[in-house]
């Protein structure tokens, strides 16, 4: 038996998966909404995993159930099967991740209950990033205060960066010890890492994922003077800067909406924010597959994935036009595929190979907990 319940659990949600990973297979899927909201799908998350197992049927056997954790800190490098100790170990993360974690947890505690005589494995977003060299991770503050309360990068999209990486190698039919990889996770969230040898050396996201690209509600990089300057000359608290740089920056900020659909639409019809936005953003991804290429000392891979990344061949052929010195070339007629399939987009016989991989994070994770629970 090598089927893995696969359980993604939000503050008001419960996203689930039934996969096969030997065989490369979702079986079932499904998601649970607004719980304990009024007119939701549950009260709360016990009731909500209720419901699941109802939806699984009665003879829905597992092996294993894979849990998504979005921080594990630097306390965890890889999954690990959950106990006693591990829920009380992600609890101490908390504060980290404050909007996640607590409810990873929720979902992990019921499924645990759910599920009580197989193994639970939890796979943390942040784990492939652990392997990163300290001056990657290292900030230049205070090292004493910095340590004292966890303030690092640490980075994130580790489990989707993880997969893709390992996809692009089978892809190409290269060993993956022998590739630089550079990965564009684009969605609503982004980010972007560089990958040596299947290894992690730096991220664009940070502490959080507010740290890099210009995304659809967060700013990404800025200088952090801009934080006491706005609480003092806008009379904005902690709270209001935080909601500001979080919720109504980046692509919403700039434009009015936070969805790269209507962006483009609008720059389309030479709305002129939205064509400054899209310059901006561009801008962004651009000088970070720069600084990783010098990080990395040159690239083999350039990989597109998630949402944008795998579907908007305006972008990735906008955004990796300039980058020809570096030798990254798009191939026009292979970019406008459309296709959900691996490909590659750049032609033939280029010093830079340049693929979409769609990411399957679902499929990772129970691929990581099946062989944890052996």
């Amino acid at each position: 038996m090598s089927r893995v319940f696969v359980v993604n659990s939000g503050s008001s949600s419960i996203k689930y998966q039934l996969v096969d990973p030997v065989a490369g297979e979702t079986i079932l899927s499904g998601t649970l909404q607004r719980l304990g909201e009024p007119g939701g799908d549950a009260a709360n998350h016990d009731e909500g995993m209720r419901i699941v197992l109802e939806r699984l049927g009665p003879d829905a056997e597992v092996a294993a159930v894979g849990h998504r954790v979005v921080h594990g800190g630097a306390r965890f490098d890889r999954a690990v099967v959950v106990d006693d100790a591990v829920i009380a170990e992600i609890e101490k993360l908390n504060e980290l991740a404050p909007l996640h974690n607590p409810a990873n947890l929720d979902g992990i505690r019921a499924a645990r209950a759910a599920f009580p005589d197989v193994p639970h494995v939890a796979v943390f977003d942040t784990a492939f990033h652990q392997s990163m060299p300290e001056e990657a991770w290292r900030y230049a503050i205070d090292r004493e205060l910095a340590d004292r309360h966890a303030v690092r990068r640490y980075g994130f999209h580790g489990t989707s960066v993880k997969y893709v990486t390992e996809r692009a190698a089978a892809f190409l039919g290269r060993p993956l010890g022998e590739l630089k990889q550079i990965v564009l996770h684009l969605g609503n969230g982004a980010s972007i890492t560089a990958v040596d040898g299947g290894r992690s050396v730096d991220t664009s996201m940070g502490l959080t994922p507010l740290e890099g690209l210009v995304m659809g509600t967060r700013s990404g990089d800025l200088d952090p003077a801009i934080v006491p300057y706005l609480g003092r000359v806008a009379d904005l608290d902690l709270g209001e800067l935080d909601a500001l740089l979080n919720k109504r920056s980046g692509l919403l900020g700039l434009t009015g909406t936070g969805d790269m659909r209507d962006v483009q639409r609008a720059a389309a019809e030479s709305e002129p924010h939205a064509e400054q936005a899209l310059a901006i953003w561009r801008h962004r991804v651009k000088h970070y597959v720069g600084a990783y290429a010098a990080i990395l000392g040159g690239v083999d891979v350039v990989v597109f994935t998630a949402g944008i990344g795998e579907n908007n061949p305006l972008l990735r052929r906008r955004t990796m036009t300039g980058l020809e010195f570096l030798g990254i070339r798009i191939d026009d007629d292979r970019n406008e595929l459309d296709s959900r399939a691996e490909r590659r987009i750049s032609p033939d016989r280029q010093p830079v190979e340049v693929l979409v991989i769609p990411t399957d994070e679902e499929l990772e994770i129970a691929k990581q907990a099946l062989a944890l629970a052996g």
